[in-house]
């Protein structure tokens, strides 16, 4: 699957955006949230993005995946399979984990979420990381979709 041109209409969206921890919600506003997660949609989609400390996100960690630690960002994808007409899903962005990375790598804090925005939304139309190729093709979408918003390879 190839990221949309700008010529191709965007896909309906159902947004909901939640911050439980509103440190972000001054810089990282709905309307950018928006353009961005509309930026990596291929599918109609009804998302919520949940904004979380690093309590709730370590809970949410080791109840769902069985791991003892906050991690940057979570994706329940609810329908995955080739059948679905509307990707469904929950994306959760552990505010904490998202800073420290974003001041280790040297990027700002809005283009480490935005990353992470369209990790998550990659994740939840079906995309992983777990083998080599799969890896390689969705960094390459990430890249590409974040040329689109005007932000530079993540990955390097």
């Amino acid at each position: 699957m190839v990221a949309k041109s700008k010529s191709e209409p965007k896909h309906k969206l159902t947004l909901s955006v939640q911050y439980v921890d509103k440190r972000l919600q001054d810089c990282l506003t709905r309307p950018l949230i928006r353009k961005t997660v509309q930026a990596a949609l291929f599918f109609p989609a009804e998302i919520t993005l949940r904004f979380v400390d690093a309590e709730e996100g370590k809970t949410l960690n080791h109840n769902y995946r069985g791991k003892d630690y906050a991690t940057n960002v979570l994706t329940f994808a609810y329908t995955e399979d080739d059948d679905a007409e509307i990707t469904q899903a929950d994306i959760i962005l552990c505010t904490d984990v998202l800073e420290k990375e974003a001041a280790a790598q040297k990027k700002t804090v809005l283009e480490h979420a935005q990353h992470l925005i369209v990790h998550g939304v990659l994740h939840a139309q079906g995309y992983d990381h777990e083998e080599d190729d799969e890896a390689e093709e969705m960094e390459a979408l990430e890249i590409e979709i974040l040329a689109g918003l005007g932000l530079a390879n993540p990955y390097q």
